[in-house]
C-alpha cells in the first residue's frame, strides 16, 4: 500500500486562510529552509504530531516544522508504518540528490575507458 492510498487527515486543515497564515509563520520562523537537512527548496510544513491523532495541535506553531519534500516524505513513510529505507538505498538516494542539486543528470555520469 502506497502513501496515496492513506486518507489526508490534515486536508481539512491546510485549505483554510487560518492554516496559510500559520504556514508562513512557521516557515519564517524556521528561516526558510528545512529544519532536518537544511535545504531550502520545496518546503512543506509538517505536523511534528500528525492530525489524525492530535486534531487540537492542528494550528500551534509547536507542533509545526518546516520539512522539505524528501525529508516530510520519509517521516510520513515511518508514521504511515513503512519501513526506513536501508542505509544503501539512502546512501544511492542521496548521491543522486547531489547529482541533481549540481545540476547534473545521473544518466550523464562518463567513464574512463582505456583502449
Amino acid at each position: 500500500m502506497g502513501m496515496k492510498d492513506h486518507f489526508r487527515h490534515s486536508k481539512r486543515v491546510t485549505s483554510t486562510r487560518r492554516w496559510q497564515s500559520v504556514r508562513h509563520a512557521v516557515l519564517e520562523r524556521d528561516g526558510w529552509k528545512c529544519v532536518q537537512c537544511g535545504d531550502q527548496r520545496r518546503l512543506e510544513v509538517d505536523h511534528i504530531k500528525p492530525v489524525r491523532s492530535h486534531p487540537e495541535l492542528s494550528f500551534n506553531p509547536d507542533n509545526l516544522q518546516a520539512l522539505c519534500a524528501r525529508c516530510h516524505t520519509r517521516k510520513t513513510r515511518i508514521e504511515i508504518g513503512h519501513k526506513p529505507l536501508s542505509k544503501d538505498r539512502q546512501k544511492w538516494r542521496d548521491s543522486v540528490n547531489a547529482l541533481m542539486r549540481e545540476g547534473k543528470k545521473p544518466n550523464e555520469h562518463k567513464e574512463n575507458t582505456h583502449a
